[in-house]
């Protein structure tokens, strides 16, 4: 097994159901693979929440849903000044991708695009990290203009997989994000395009969300589990053990061998001491420092841990 070729859908399912020696082999399985295709170096992530709260969707998991009282803390848009401060910060942790994301459906306002704009031409000048934003369903027009003052990257997560969408968002439809997705890729931006597990959905549904993925040619993929938040309706869930996680991530590079897998939110609390074993699961990279509305960890606990299996941080300015 070379791991050249995609798994398809029904070894796909069989592997989610892995257990004892099955389980083993297969962590060893994506780990080789990753290691074909990736190399032994882990690419770091660090994102900012720009601007927090009042999102008119419904999303059952996310505590910025102005729907919820999840007690998120709620403010405009930052600084273009705080902005690049941010992406200092995540540089000092050994990030190589920096991402500006912002609460809402979309960004609208030809002020925040502007002042969104200027921090990434700031960015830009420094010729160093890859700028990636999460805005919302854009039109491609502003896709274009954010293209131009900087932006590497567009991220634009589809959550889970269609056929489970509407149970857990009833504001827009699933659809709408494909086509951002799309748009994104038309305006000439890597698109980093993933979900978040433990919403209740089936095993066979975190597949079908992954052949989304896959069809749609995303660039990387980022995989979060689910932190279940007071006040929201998923704050009661707790579906996911920590073999389950490492099971979705090792699928899921199986069936995109070449793609850059990130583990993001939800890993402290669902992975717990098997943190480490992500990238024997087929990850390349992690989020380093805190989440939107929650902590991570420290973040030399993480160069510590990458140090310890042998790995390197992938360097600011090295190729893809």
């Amino acid at each position: 097994m070379t791991g050249a070729e995609p798994i398809d859908i029904a070894e796909a399912e069989a592997l989610l159901a892995a257990e004892g020696a099955e389980f083993y082999s297969l962590m060893a399985r994506a780990g080789a693979v990753r290691e074909r295709h990736k190399g032994r170096s882990v690419t770091l992530c660090g994102i900012l929440n720009a601007k927090s709260g009042r999102c008119p969707e419904d999303c059952a998991f996310c505590a910025q849903s102005a729907h919820h009282r999840s007690g998120a803390p709620i403010y405009p848009l930052v600084s273009s000044d705080r902005i690049v401060e941010r992406a200092h910060e995540v540089e000092g942790m050994g990030a190589r991708e920096y991402s500006i994301v912002t609460a809402g459906s979309s960004v609208r306002s030809d002020r925040e695009i502007g002042e969104i704009c200027e921090a990434l031409g700031r960015l830009q000048s420094e010729g160093r990290m890859l700028r990636c934003a999460s805005l919302g369903t854009l039109p491609e027009k502003t896709l274009a203009r954010l293209r131009d003052a900087g932006l590497t990257n567009y991220h634009h997560n589809l959550e889970t997989a269609r056929s489970y969408f509407p149970s857990v968002c009833s504001t827009h439809d699933y659809e709408d994000d494909v086509d951002t997705v799309r748009r994104a890729k038309s305006a000439g931006l890597e698109v980093c395009s993933g979900g978040i597990f433990g919403l209740g959905e089936s095993p066979a549904q975190r597949v079908e969300l992954a052949v989304t993925l896959r069809e749609l040619d995303v660039d990387s993929i980022p995989l979060n589990f689910l932190n279940p938040i007071p006040g929201t309706p998923l704050e009661g869930q707790n579906d996911l053990t920590p073999l389950d996680c490492l099971k979705i991530v090792a699928v899921y590079r199986l069936m995109m061998p070449a793609k850059d897998i990130y583990v993001c939110g939800g890993r402290e609390l669902n992975l717990r001491d098997l943190q480490s074993w992500i990238f024997m699961a087929g990850a390349n990279g992690m989020m380093v420092g805190n989440y939107l509305t929650t902590r991570g960890r420290e973040h030399t606990l993480d160069l510590t841990m990458i140090r310890d299996l042998g790995l390197t941080v992938r360097p600011l300015g090295a190729p893809a």
